[in-house]
């Protein structure tokens, strides 16, 4: 159908029966009786894994912003504790180096893990307080 304008309509044809170029053969369907040899089967190669186990770490690690911040909030929860066997050490005057280098251990791998400027103040805060702090332990056995 052939359109010339906004209300003329060409002519419109029957459809034509689709005929077979006379070198090329056309689509046939194998008669019931009729047993060809089966084709062949190539074999499939071996099938690597989707990924090793690399892959399914890596899967783990990537997880929502709410398992990212219970993980977060974890890791906080420990370097708390640690502050908090420290404040009861300190109180009782019973403060030993093996503490605070529990606390300085909890702050560097929570420092691998954030990426907040803020958190990274706080951090270096209580980082170098615990190193004065080790330091004053160690110049108290020297001198004693």
């Amino acid at each position: 159908m052939k359109v010339t304008g906004p209300s003329s309509a060409g002519s419109v044809g029957g459809a034509k029966a689709a005929r077979p170029a006379a070198g090329q053969g056309a689509f046939s369907v194998p008669t019931a009786g009729a047993s060809g040899a089966a084709g062949s089967v190539s074999r499939a190669g071996a099938v690597g894994g989707v990924g090793g186990i690399e892959a399914l770490l890596a899967l783990q690690d990537v997880g929502g912003p709410l398992e990212r911040r219970k993980r977060a909030v974890g890791r906080a929860g420990r370097i708390l504790d640690v502050l908090d066997d420290i404040k009861l050490a300190l109180i009782d005057g019973d403060l030993s180096s093996a503490s605070l280098d529990r606390l300085i251990r909890a702050v560097r791998e929570e420092r691998q893990n954030t990426d907040d400027g803020r958190l990274e103040g706080v951090l270096d805060d209580i980082e170098t307080r615990a190193a004065v702090e080790i330091a004053k332990l160690e110049q108290a056995k020297l001198a004693a």
